[in-house]
């Protein structure tokens, strides 16, 4: 087992299109509260209340929300932020002005009998219309067509990104989570690294990052630059990044079970602390108890069994760095996740990924 190194940085000019950023972690932290809660050690972190940040959807999108079809299913919309701020200053190369994004999106619907979870991944770079919202100021942003999915969060903020999602596909977001990179790198080293296994040499030359063949165990800090990776890995498209993403959740979930982490109450507490330090929720999942309550609904849950969808899109004819949303096959895909149907084979076919 060898350990990453990081390339020395390169005189070249980068291409225009910035990294996307992936954090696929929200499903750890709640597993992580349930097993918290179920053994009665609230008294150790009863503190963690007051590291959740929350935003109240309703207050800020008002009534231009579509209505819940199925009643049991719950549908959540995980983001990752890139902000550098605060605990996150010396990550990703520093402090950018103050300025985030959610480069990461992924609606995970859980089916009214809590079988298999299907989770759909939204490409960064797709060009959307986005509705009018309202800014954390109280001023109103007017609805605009062709806008960067990702550019929704730093102008208008989650609500915002939560109404856009509702609107491009007609499902009810239940919950929204928020996580930065001081959370993903916090519960990454929490557990004392990651083994992921690569049949191909990874060499990022604008993230600084390189992995050969093999099988490795990454820190925080080298997780972050795996899970960011595009340019040194496949076709170098964020499409491509995708699956290096889903790979690193489902690698960090096998961490886990292989430390026999849940039962070390020292080692849950850590992932817990490092979870919620870094977390926002809407205001209705803004507590240690309403989280590990939605979780313990979730319990039946195999996170390994997870489908994972990427939205499908085509190449904008304008510009062909942005991608737009695959028709029909988008409408089919949103409509099995509203009815909480199986999503048939044909909705899952991206033109934009030789699908």
């Amino acid at each position: 087992m060898t350990q990453a190194t990081e390339a020395p940085p390169r005189s070249r000019r980068a291409p225009r299109r910035r990294k996307g950023r992936a954090v696929r972690v929200i499903l750890l932290v709640l597993l992580v509260l349930v097993l918290l809660a179920g053994g009665g050690l609230w008294w150790l972190y009863s503190h963690l209340n007051g590291n959740i940040d929350s935003v109240d959807l309703d207050k800020a999108i008002g009534d231009n929300r579509p209505k819940k079809v199925v009643a049991g299913a719950q549908n959540v919309l995980v983001l990752g932020s890139d902000s550098r701020s605060g605990a996150n200053g010396d990550l990703d190369h520093g402090d950018v002005g103050g300025t985030a994004r959610s480069d990461t999106a992924m609606l995970m619907h859980i089916p009214e009998g809590r079988s298999k979870v299907t989770a759909v991944s939204i490409p960064r770079d797709t060009l959307v219309t986005r509705p009018e919202c309202r800014k954390k100021d109280g001023e109103t942003l007017p609805s605009r067509k062709r806008v960067m999915f990702n550019s929704i969060y730093t102008v208008a903020g989650p609500a915002c990104v939560v109404n856009t999602v509702e609107q491009m596909s007609g499902v009810r977001i239940d919950h929204f989570v928020e996580v930065d990179f001081a959370g993903f790198k916090g519960l990454v080293d929490a557990l004392g690294g990651v083994t992921v296994t690569t049949t191909e040499r990874i060499h990022d030359t604008k993230g600084g990052f390189t992995l050969e063949p093999g099988t490795h165990k990454l820190d925080g800090t080298q997780s972050l630059k795996f899970v960011r990776t595009r340019y040194g890995h496949g076709d170098g498209s964020d499409l491509g990044r995708i699956g290096l993403q889903q790979q690193f959740m489902l690698a960090m979930l096998t961490e886990i079970k292989k430390q026999d982490a849940f039962g070390n109450p020292a080692r849950l507490y850590q992932l817990a602390d490092a979870g919620t330090k870094s977390l926002t929720t809407d205001s209705d999942l803004a507590s240690l108890t309403a989280l590990a309550d939605f979780a313990k609904s979730m319990k039946g849950v195999d996170a390994n069994t997870m489908e994972t969808i990427m939205l499908p899109v085509a190449y904008d004819k304008v510009d062909p760095n942005r991608v737009v949303v695959a028709e029909p096959q988008a409408t089919d895909l949103w409509s099995a996740l509203r009815e909480d149907k199986k999503v048939p084979a044909s909705a899952k076919k991206s033109p934009a990924h030789g699908g």
